[in-house]
């Protein structure tokens, strides 16, 4: 029986049997013994990453009690919408080209260590707000989206993600836990609400580009 560790683009932690290419964690432990996460708690500390399944010739058993606990990610795109960012470990190049293109970005004067990075986006995380509380009980997991530079949007009433340029029409393409569906167009709305954090968006902006599922750049 696979196990709610899932994460969708919204934040909210699914249970779903298809594995991610990405690991992570939110900061440490918030399951219970019997590997069922703990009632109303979704986070454990400040530092949400997106890690390499593999690392070092590494082994864990997942959800060991304890220990963090082990999320998994279609791909990097759903893990930034989430509110994650590159691990300065595993993916110590990845998260140097976050850096820079966070600095470039002008969301800091100098290099900034992970603990501001950190810091900025927990305050912009609507897992945390309580911001897509209401979208995760309603939404379908097949609203939601992802467009062309990886940010996600919520286009009403689904969650979705695209190229967030403002001009010419919406492309978007369908998310679900195996990958993306063809693209569609969507009506552009006035006011679209983005789900990807504002400084990760602003960092994407700026040159970082994340990784995404190969669906997403099918026919």
């Amino acid at each position: 029986m696979p196990l709610r560790n899932r994460v969708r683009p919204d934040g909210e932690i699914i249970e779903t049997p298809e594995r991610g290419a990405w690991m992570g964690n939110r900061g440490g432990c918030f399951h219970t013994p019997a590997r069922t996460l703990a009632p109303r708690r979704r986070w454990a500390g400040r530092a949400w990453l997106v890690c390499r399944l593999e690392f070092r010739g590494r082994h864990r058993v997942v959800m060991r009690p304890g220990r963090y606990t082990e999320l998994f990610f279609l791909d990097e795109a759903t893990a930034l919408a989430a509110g994650h960012r590159p691990c300065a470990e595993c993916r110590r190049a990845d998260f140097d080209r976050f850096v820079s293109s966070w600095t470039r970005a002008g969301l800091s004067s100098e290099r900034p260590r992970a603990a501001d990075i950190d810091r900025t986006l927990h305050a912009e995380r609507g897992a945390v707000t309580g911001a897509f509380a209401p979208l995760a009980a309603k939404s379908p997991v097949a609203g939601m989206m992802l467009l062309a530079n990886g940010c996600f949007w919520l286009v009403a009433p689904a969650p979705s993600a695209g190229n967030g340029d403002g001009e010419g029409p919406l492309v978007a393409r369908p998310w679900s836990p195996s990958g993306y569906g063809a693209p569609v167009q969507l009506a552009r709305l006035t006011s679209p609400r983005l789900l990807t954090p504002q400084s990760s968006v602003r960092t994407i902006a700026a040159g970082y580009r994340p990784e995404m599922h190969p669906s997403a750049l099918a026919p």
